[in-house]
């Protein structure tokens, strides 16, 4: 007999298990792990905002990217610290889908965001002198905008899509809410969700992922030909973006693994370790490899905190 997912006043997290008392160490490590992403993501926000040395297009991406990473850490951490504490994983269906669209928003806006990035490097090595005419903060600030609202409705569509399926069941086996999990709970027709998620990813990974490939595609041509001030450059400014598209994709590996294939086979712990990876580590990454390896920013930090 079939079942409309409002029967069900709640899902149930089946992932979580009982971890006696190390779950108060573990509450910890997330806690601790949290304030730390918080406070560096916080820290070369304001640094940014507030210098305006650094009101430049390369330096308003990486503000994105840092207010991104709070957007998405807020979504999870506390609501796994929550779940690490409690005996019961239940979690309200209306809170579920809230949940679901603040992380896919926020690993759109991430994707979208690095892209931009490429490009903006792209401009800044193969044509420096026509920098400022193409990449001005005006255009910069459109572009974060659009990213925000694209990735904003096209999220809200995928989930007004998924609230009308009808559900034979209400256990997902995670620790976080998932759309995917939901969809294959559904016991009505799921083509038209099916057809859109696809259209959807392919927009959302291949339309930046082209731009990625074309931006350092132009930039290994121009390195390869050009000066060794030339080379210096890119390698100064592309290390860290490559690392973080690095631990991006392979965060989404991860996820589109356990999200999409029978891991009944793979221990529980490290299918929760693949689950949270991206969420867990992006956050965190982007602040210490921008803070750290950018000097300007690294300056502006120690000038403000030896301030302090």
């Amino acid at each position: 007999m079939m079942r409309n997912f409002t029967q069900f006043q709640y899902f149930t997290l089946g992932a979580y298990f009982d971890t006696g008392h190390f779950k108060y160490l573990l509450f910890m490590i997330i806690l601790c792990l949290y304030i730390l992403i918080v406070c560096a993501n916080i820290l070369l926000t304001v640094v940014i905002c507030m210098n305006r040395s650094l009101h430049e297009p390369m330096y308003l991406f990486l503000c994105n990217l840092f207010v991104n990473g709070l957007y998405g850490s807020a979504g999870l951490f506390p609501f796994l610290l929550l779940q690490i504490l409690s005996d019961v994983h239940n979690v309200s269906i209306s809170f579920c889908f809230l949940q679901i669209f603040n992380l896919y928003s926020y690993a759109n806006v991430e994707f979208s965001n690095l892209a931009a990035m490429s490009y903006d490097r792209y401009i800044a090595i193969c044509h420096p002198l026509q920098y400022n005419t193409h990449m001005t903060c005006n255009k910069v600030a459109k572009l974060i905008v659009m990213t925000w609202l694209y990735a904003s409705i096209s999220v809200l569509i995928i989930l007004s899509l998924s609230v009308r399926l009808q559900l034979c069941g209400n256990i997902l086996n995670t620790v976080y809410c998932g759309n995917y999990r939901i969809v294959k709970l559904a016991c009505s027709d799921t083509t038209v969700v099916n057809i859109y998620g696809l259209i959807h990813t392919c927009i959302t990974i291949f339309g930046p992922l082209s731009l990625i490939l074309y931006s350092y595609m132009r930039i290994l041509k121009v390195c390869s030909s050009g000066s060794k001030q030339t080379r210096q450059k890119a390698v100064s400014t592309c290390t860290p973006h490559l690392a973080s598209l690095l631990n991006f994709f392979l965060g989404c590996f991860f996820n589109v693994l356990q999200g999409r294939f029978n891991m009944n086979s793979v221990h529980g712990r490290v299918h929760i370790f693949l689950s949270l990876y991206f969420f867990l580590c992006q956050p965190l990454l982007n602040p210490l490899l921008y803070g750290l390896n950018m000097s300007q920013i690294h300056m502006k930090c120690k000038s403000l905190l030896g301030r302090k």
